[in-house]
């Protein structure tokens, strides 16, 4: 198992002002999270808003942000595509610019089965000598969920570094551990599962990346901190902490799942000073009036404004 990519991994939000990416707080987040703790970032995922990010913007977050980062931490970047062509493409471009480690998905749009989906991660790998890091979020992917077997084979062969899980999938997820622990523990296995993070980590996950950590990263160091000392009352009591927090994303109510989670994260960061604004991506609208106040209040609550 690759260690530079254990603990706390969050994935970085991507700042705009006036409709474009704001590169100023950009810097201010990227310190942010590592003066708080953080054993890496991940830059173009989900909470990255990288589906609405042009190739030239997805390039330009990257390159600031591991410019910034200075080797502080390792950086892990988002190379997500509709297939593999396209994903390798974003893959060379991402370690041209110094990525230490690229992210993927399955194929999208394209409806691949678990054969063409194992030959896809193949290319990618032998496409960059980058570790390459497998993203099972199937919410996003056609409800597509990549299989425990599939992971732990292209771990034991050198293919695959390691696993966000996003899934969502407790289970599937202890699953994973198991057949991984047999393989000789070959993944990294992340959970991006970030209410859940305690049960996680004592099941034998390998570290989190958590939207919710660029909020409140500091109970996410503390909480693996206590895990690594197996003072796991301890982590459930951060835990529970940052579940009280988390609820930010239940206060708007009829809106996107983006404009919901990330729409949340940024207008907490927003009200903490760590970005400019709570902007979002075109066509996504920030949150306002009551909804941004109802956040602010529960931020306030956990004493993070």
């Amino acid at each position: 198992m690759d260690t530079r990519f254990t603990g706390v991994i969050p994935p970085v939000v991507t700042p705009f002002k006036d409709g474009e990416i704001d590169f100023e707080s950009v810097d201010k987040v990227v310190d942010f999270l590592i003066d708080n703790g953080m054993n890496g970032l991940f830059v173009g995922g989900s909470s990255g808003e990288v589906a609405y990010l042009t190739d030239a913007q997805r390039d330009a977050v990257a390159e600031r942000v591991i410019k910034h980062t200075a080797g502080r931490v390792p950086v892990l970047v988002g190379v997500i595509e509709t297939t593999s062509a396209r994903v390798i493409e974003q893959a060379k471009r991402a370690e041209a610019l110094g990525a230490d480690a690229i992210v993927a998905t399955c194929p999208f749009y394209a409806i691949n089965d678990m054969a063409e989906i194992e030959d896809h991660f193949r290319a990618i790998a032998a496409a960059t000598s980058l570790p390459l890091f497998a993203y099972d979020v199937p919410v996003r992917l056609n409800g597509t969920k990549l299989a425990a077997e599939m992971l732990v084979k292209l771990g034991t062969e050198g293919v695959v570094t390691g696993i966000k899980d996003s899934s969502g999938d407790d289970v599937a997820f202890r699953r994973l551990v198991q057949l991984n622990d047999k393989a000789g523990h070959p993944l990294v296995l992340l959970t991006g599962h970030e209410c859940v993070v305690d049960g996680m980590l004592l099941g034998g996950g390998d570290g989190v990346v958590p939207g919710y950590g660029n909020v409140e990263p500091r109970a996410y160091a503390d909480m693996w901190a206590a895990a690594q000392a197996k003072d796991w009352d301890e982590v459930r009591r951060i835990q529970d902490g940052i579940n009280e927090g988390f609820e930010i994303v239940f206060v708007p109510q009829g809106r996107s799942g983006d404009a919901r989670g990330i729409g949340a994260f940024k207008t907490a960061m927003e009200a903490q000073g760590t970005i400019a604004t709570n902007e979002m991506a075109y066509p996504v609208k920030a949150l306002e009036g009551e909804t941004k106040e109802g956040v602010v209040a529960i931020a306030r609550s956990r004493g993070l404004v």
